[in-house]
């Protein structure tokens, strides 16, 4: 019941993580108001190899059919002093973008013992259609060592594309892929 950002300022006392919190807020124009509000905005805040992130993320998500569109990302990383912002930058939306397959549509089914998604017919990637608008803040903090910068954007993407979807329609996803059926099971549930 209250602004999630609001809510992670008044708890948080780790000043790499306020500040990349505020970052991400400010990059995307984050307007406070109490969840759920039915705008489909979500965040979350993660830390993986000694790089900190928050991504904040709009999207859109059809009470009938359970789909699930990410419209937007907004990435605020510190990651350190920052050695090479271009490949940075590159390594962040190409985390963002495979971090999306897993958390909307990629999932190895079996059915006794026996694997079913055995080719990328079944297996559902993410399209370039599908990828949203990334935007990214690398904070530069030359006083801490470099870190790893590659793969710690995808730690709180499936939250905050959870904290969205709740955002949006009410409802609490908690396996990934947030699959349409997944999020028709979640709204029956709130009922």
């Amino acid at each position: 019941g209250a602004d999630p950002v609001e809510f992670r300022l008044k708890n948080l006392t780790d000043a790499r993580m306020i500040r990349t919190l505020k970052a991400a807020a400010a990059k995307f124009g984050w307007t406070a108001r109490a969840a759920p509000s039915g705008r489909g905005v979500g965040v979350a805040c993660g830390i993986d190899a000694g790089t900190y992130d928050t991504l904040m993320v709009e999207v859109t998500a059809d009470k009938a059919t359970g789909a699930v569109r990410v419209t937007r990302v907004v990435c605020a990383q510190d990651q350190g002093v920052v050695v090479n912002p271009g490949g940075s930058l590159q390594q962040i939306e190409g985390c963002i973008t495979m971090g999306l397959g897993y958390t909307l549509s990629e999932e190895v089914r079996f059915k006794g013992g026996e694997v079913l998604d055995k080719n990328f017919d079944t297996y559902a990637l993410p399209r370039f259609s599908q990828v949203p608008r990334i935007d990214t803040v690398i904070i530069d903090a030359p006083e801490i060592p470099a870190q790893g910068c590659g793969e710690p954007a995808i730690v709180p993407l499936g939250a905050a594309v959870a904290n969205a979807i709740y955002d949006a329609i009410g409802a609490r996803v908690f396996q990934m892929p947030m699959t349409p059926a997944r999020v028709l099971a979640a709204l029956q549930q709130e009922r």
